[in-house]
């Protein structure tokens, strides 16, 4: 890993971050990752999880972000549960030991079902009510903010200004239409104004709550929260567990891969293979057979003069479909998506292997659910803390052969991939096509439209990330950088 390096220090460990990261939260979440890793490698799990806070976060120090290193200390406490795999409990974790979630962790028989969990305390510092008065308010006579609120929610104060009274705040926005000077503007609560369908909404605490039967498992409200509270719940210990027990467990890696690392693609496999996996399979063997067999629905369903179809091997587009446009059902393409023909394949010559899916994405950890045929599914960012916690290093590594699969199969991970492998599959069916790269507020409305048959397209692909998966909110990298290491990577294949 060749990007730049950044040097995190807690108590007497030391991290170092050789890759680029979004922001601090990252840092904070691969660092209690690789921790809980190491504490796992070293067997000392349950004995040394409880002093884990108080290591990173000792008097001394000083809290990043928060009031005091002993709410830090809290809420790494809380943010060690999804991380375990288990969910928040419904009594003060304060007092519950953490080495109890930790033998619980060790014990289950398979992972929970739960995909997304936010951490109570740590979704604290959002607004309550999205419309703020600035210092730009002149306190004027005509007062029209205060004369056209329904809700009686705006005062003038002691200095003659308007401040919004957030308990009776309604949202509505006719203060800030009324304002003549701008002064009141409109803050977005980041989770809420990023999910494309309303997953996510405060309750009576002002803590957000994800809505199950709403969301479509984008991901997007995890990389939006500037506070860290939105967690997948992990399977880093199920797997791990699974290796130590040496049972035959077997990496299947997605296609996105390439646009995590500045290494040689045989280098990075060798460090995922190093970890203790009895193989490591591309997701590109699956690739081909769902291009394959698209092309030939493609076909089908044109000649059959159906107005037009799409992709389905974005997972949450298709819960997407199936949650908020159910009209477009018939539409989305029947074939299975990469992850479950590769896994389809390996269960035929490894009966009994464990199979971990290896990805960007948390959509597929629904979709491993629904399968029932991939026991784990780890993103690219616990991947990499558990190369951190053990110390494995794929720029040490030598480097292993990788198998010949069409450049098509592992272009899956980029916008207009699966477009081009349909294409490639069949040169000679002529269709129009269309991209929609990114699922979010705009091209839910497109979605709409299509559903309503308002199409300009016979063939669309859609993907819930913007860029394709290597944008994924399990990524390491992103945008400009992600493209530079994946297409680098295509050619040391």
């Amino acid at each position: 890993m060749l990007y730049s390096i950044r040097i995190i220090k807690f108590a007497a460990f030391k991290i170092d971050f050789k890759m680029a990261y979004l922001n601090n939260v990252m840092i904070i979440r691969h660092e209690l990752m690789a921790r809980l890793v190491k504490l796992f490698s070293a067997g000392e799990l349950e004995a040394k999880i409880n002093s884990l806070p108080v290591e990173l976060y000792p008097k001394e120090k000083s809290a990043r972000g928060r009031c005091c290193v002993y709410k830090e200390r809290m809420i790494t406490k809380y943010k060690m549960l999804p991380l375990l795999g288990c969910d928040l409990p419904d009594e003060d974790i304060d007092l519950i030991p953490m080495d109890k979630f930790a033998k619980e962790s060790l014990n289950r028989e398979k992972p929970s079902d739960k995909i997304l969990t936010v951490v109570d305390e740590a979704c604290s510092g959002c607004v309550q009510a999205n419309y703020v008065v600035t210092n730009l308010c002149k306190g004027c006579v005509a007062s029209p903010c205060v004369m056209n609120c329904p809700k009686n929610a705006i005062r003038f104060t002691s200095t003659g200004q308007t401040e919004i009274k957030a308990e009776q705040c309604v949202n509505c926005g006719l203060c800030q239409k009324a304002c003549p000077y701008h002064a009141i503007i409109y803050v977005p609560i980041p989770c809420e104004e990023v999910c494309p369908v309303g997953a996510i909404q405060q309750n009576e605490r002002g803590v957000e709550e994800i809505d199950p039967d709403k969301c479509i498992y984008c991901g997007k409200c995890i990389t939006a929260c500037p506070f860290g509270a939105i967690f997948e719940l992990s399977a880093i210990i199920d797997v791990l567990k699974a290796i130590e027990q040496k049972k035959e467990v077997i990496a299947m890696v997605a296609p996105a891969i390439f646009a995590q690392y500045a290494e040689e693609p045989g280098k990075v496999f060798e460090a995922i293979e190093s970890i203790g996996f009895k193989n490591v399979v591309e997701v590109a063997k699956g690739a081909e057979i769902t291009a394959k067999y698209e092309a030939i629905e493609l076909q089908e369903k044109l000649e059959n003069g159906e107005d037009f179809m799409t992709t389905s091997c974005c997972p949450s587009y298709v819960e997407t479909v199936k949650k908020h446009v159910p009209g477009m059902s018939d539409k989305v393409s029947h074939t299975a998506s990469p992850m479950a023909y590769t896994a389809e394949e390996i269960r035929k010559l490894n009966p009994e292997a464990k199979q971990v899916f290896i990805g960007p994405c948390v959509g597929k950890r629904k979709e491993a659910w629904d399968l029932g045929s991939v026991d784990f599914v780890l993103s690219f960012e616990e991947l990499d803390a558990i190369m951190e916690g053990l110390e494995i290093q794929p720029e040490k590594m030598k480097g292993i052969q990788l198998q010949n699969y069409t450049s098509e199969s592992r272009g899956f991970a980029q916008s207009g991939g699966v477009l081009k492998a349909v294409q490639a599959e069949n040169p000679t069916l002529d269709f129009t096509f269309e991209k929609i790269d990114g699922i979010d507020k705009k091209t839910f409305k497109q979605l709409r439209l299509l559903e309503k048959g308002k199409n300009v397209a016979r063939f669309y692909e859609v993907m819930a990330c913007e860029g394709g998966c290597i944008s994924g909110p399990g990524a390491n990298v992103k945008s400009a950088k992600a493209k530079k290491n994946f297409i680098n990577s295509m050619k040391n294949l």
